[in-house]
């Protein structure tokens, strides 16, 4: 998976809409009347005030500080661009604040102190230490990050951890578990050289040695060299702890017969012959960014036998600090930890490295596009593997109970993982999964808009993003102008533009669609004008004779009428099953609904169709379909005949023999409730359903915007479901988000 490309316009618009920043605060009570203003304010919040005081291990259970993390920098070290200073650090650590919301549900806030004093730096988190349930030290630059942490462990009663070295060592440690269980090596036997005696690096190699590594088989360098007893230039106390008895004086000289190379150092410190010069199955982990020390394929020409990771999503084994961070502190937070010790890292890295060697689950198959098994290029799990919220926290947790530095131990360790498998927000992964597999599909695009500056964007960030090639129906000086006056210029030459003045296949086209429409009461005239004139049938000529790999319209015109138009080409109706599904993500759940684009008032045997389409999409999307067909009444009550057709159409799915739950008629509270459907024992669902059949196309459209509007759902959709090519229609009103994630639906094909 190639790292996306975006411009400098694109990182700011990102930022600045739809609010400045990347995330809000929201109430968690109800905030509506006097009684609840009073229970939240005065006078009410004077006997949790009161309580605490008595016993302030209850503030766990009466404020947020058992779920909030502070994301703490001065700015001092600021991702590869160095001291920017505490402002201008903000929007990493608010970028680091969102990623422990959305992989652990961990909140978090991010604080920015203005001092690069570590007494001051001490004083300041120290104080606030009341408000959080852990402090999260990231971009401080050495040595000073080595002082703070260490002071701020030994002051502080909560978890202090600075991910910029323990995180990648944590991670690390994971991948070299498993690289030694493949070449069959021990971690107390292994050579281990490291470049890059930095924070990450002195982490790094600390850790392992915690973990059997002995300090005479491990050799450090920095720029300078080796790092050697007796060593005095560019030295310092975290170095001097390093240092070994030696008379090996450069990297290359270090690296000789080793079994294992670290780097977290430049791109291009290592060379071929360094490699060539290694033990046998040599351990690889080239970790610099955005370049590594060696690139596997250089590695590899001279060794073919090593076993080699990077910090790249585009490489195999990337060593991800976000599996590590929001894990280690999920599992600190359930227990009340009063600090990140050695043991639960170490325990963190165990889980990682266990659950590397377990089968991989579909969806992450689905997403890399290929199956994916316990091996030399796997022995990292992939950032998005939904067992890492359930199965890593606990064996933290474990760890810190079992250290005693656990406040409140589990008691019940199998609902604890429960709790966190609750806490998956499913639209997440389901999101990640299908970019990731539009990046391994590279689908070639066609953007039929061209005319729109909507679309533009998208097509240049569908492009940007490496999942494959836009190609823009327009007009060349048009693009170019649109692009030019929205301060894109410079994506001009990058997409390819196509109209009917400049394919060599028209006339093609043009004899398709005589054939297929003829016999419809069009004459050649017609069809000419259709086929050359009329964007949405000549990108979808395109589409039909495998000039491009799927279609996105539908921005400009209402979505009835570009169907109408698409259906010239294919057979895009409902008489050939064809249904559209609309998903709506809130709060964490992900609802389809259908059919909310071709079947005006379908039959009880369209509504099976359409329930068998919208399973496929389901599917597709990494869902286990859960069909309710919804309607005003409950299995038969009150009786109705417009609600009859509903209630017939279950049986026409038995009959079919489906290989998916479905149950029906029922209200939507039922259908999404199970307290609700626990009164009616006979049903057949096992959980809340995640496909709405409706009995209309004009109820689903009401649906659909009524929880739009009021409940401020996300919308992705109409998905068009049974063509047999890649074809969707966005809504008039879809922004360029919108239309790229519509153009990654159509990459992965879920319809």
């Amino acid at each position: 998976m190639a790292n996306p490309k975006f411009t400098a316009e694109e990182a700011l618009a990102f930022h600045l809409e739809p609010t400045p920043g990347k995330f809000e605060i929201t109430a968690t009570v109800p905030m509506t009347t006097q009684r609840d203003l009073s229970l939240a304010y005065s006078p009410g919040v004077a006997v949790p005030c009161l309580a605490i005081q008595d016993n302030p291990e209850t503030a766990y259970d009466y404020t947020n500080k058992g779920n909030l993390v502070a994301v703490v920098s001065n700015g001092t070290s600021v991702l590869g661009l160095g001291n920017l200073g505490a402002l201008a650090s903000k929007p990493v650590m608010e970028g680091k604040a969102v990623l422990f919301k959305r992989f652990a549900d961990v909140n978090s806030i991010d604080i920015e102190l203005d001092t690069e004093d570590a007494d001051e730096f001490c004083k300041a988190v120290r104080l606030m230490g009341p408000t959080f349930g852990g402090i999260n030290l990231e971009d401080i630059k050495a040595p000073e990050c080595f002082i703070i942490e260490q002071r701020l462990k030994e002051e502080m009663d909560i978890p202090v951890f600075h991910d910029d070295q323990h995180g990648t060592a944590v991670i690390c440690a994971a991948g070299l578990i498993n690289a030694l269980h493949l070449s069959g090596k021990k971690i107390e036997d292994v050579r281990i050289v490291l470049n890059g005696a930095g924070a990450a690096g002195i982490a790094c190699l600390e850790l392992l040695k915690t973990m059997g590594a002995r300090h005479e088989n491990t050799m450090m360098c920095d720029t300078k060299g080796v790092i050697y007893q007796g060593r005095t230039e560019g030295m310092n106390q975290w170095k001097t702890a390093h240092a070994v008895i030696t008379d090996r004086r450069t990297l290359a000289d270090a690296l000789d017969g080793a079994d294992v190379f670290l780097g977290v150092s430049a791109k291009g410190a290592v060379t071929q012959e360094m490699v060539a010069s290694m033990a046998p199955n040599p351990v690889i982990f080239a970790m610099a960014n955005p370049d590594p020390e060696i690139t596997p394929e250089e590695a590899h020409a001279v060794r073919e036998d090593a076993i080699i990771a990077t910090g790249r999503s585009d490489y195999p084994n990337q060593v991800n600090n976000v599996l590590g961070f929001p894990y280690l502190f999920r599992g600190a937070l359930d227990v009340h930890a009063r600090a990140i010790n050695d043991e639960m890292k170490i325990a963190c890295a165990e889980a990682l490295a266990a659950l590397a060697r377990l089968d991989v689950p579909d969806e992450v198959n689905m997403a890399y596009g290929r199956k994916l098994s316990f091996g030399r290029d796997y022995i990292i799990p992939a950032p998005f593997d939904p067992r890492l919220i359930h199965m890593i926290p606990p064996s933290v947790a474990q760890a810190c109970m079992d250290t005693g530095a656990a406040r409140r131990p589990i008691t019940d360790m199998e609902a604890y993982e429960a709790s966190l498998k609750a806490r998956m927000d499913p639209t997440a992964s389901i999101m990640r999964s299908i970019n990731a597999r539009a990046r391994n599909a590279q689908a070639r695009m066609i953007f039929a808009e061209g005319d729109d500056l909507r679309v533009l964007r998208a097509a240049v960030q569908y492009q940007r993003a490496g999942m494959g090639k836009a190609l823009v129906v327009g007009r060349s000086d048009d693009v170019k102008a649109k692009l030019t006056g929205a301060g894109m210029a410079d994506a001009v030459d990058e997409l390819e533009i196509v109209n009917a003045a400049n394919t060599p296949h028209l006339e093609q086209y043009r004899n398709f669609l005589y054939d297929r429409l003829q016999r419809k009461g069009f004459d050649r005239h017609d069809i000419s004008r259709l086929a050359s004139r009329d964007r949405h049938v000549f990108a979808s000529l395109m589409l039909a004779h495998g000039h491009g790999d799927g279609l996105i319209t539908g921005a400009t015109r209402k979505s009835a009428y570009v169907l109408e138009l698409i259906n010239h080409v294919f057979d895009a109706d409902a008489e050939h099953g064809v249904a559209g599904v609309t998903a709506l993500m809130l709060k964490g759940r992900i609802v389809l609904i259908a059919d909310t684009l071709v079947q005006e008032w379908p039959n009880e045997n369209d509504l099976a169709d359409i329930a068998e389409r919208a399973a496929t999409v389901a599917r597709n999307l990494g869902l286990e379909p859960r069909v309710a067909f919804v309607s005003f009444s409950t299995f038969g009550y009150p009786k109705s005949e417009r609600a009859e057709k509903m209630h017939r159409a279950p049986t026409v799915l038995e009959k079919r023999g489906v290989d998916f739950e479905f149950e029906g008629e029922m209200t939507v509270d039922v259908a999404l409730n199970p307290a609700a459907q626990e009164a009616y024992p006979f049903q057949r669902l096992t959980g809340p359903a995640n496909i709405l059949i409706v009995p209309a196309r004009h109820s689903a459209s009401i649906s659909v915007k009524l929880m739009q509007e009021m409940a401020g759902a996300t919308v992705i959709g109409p998905i068009l479901s049974g063509l047999d090519h890649s074809v969707q229609i966005c809504s008039s009103t879809a922004t360029a988000t919108d239309i790229v994630n519509m153009a990654v639906l159509a990459a992965c094909k879920v319809g």
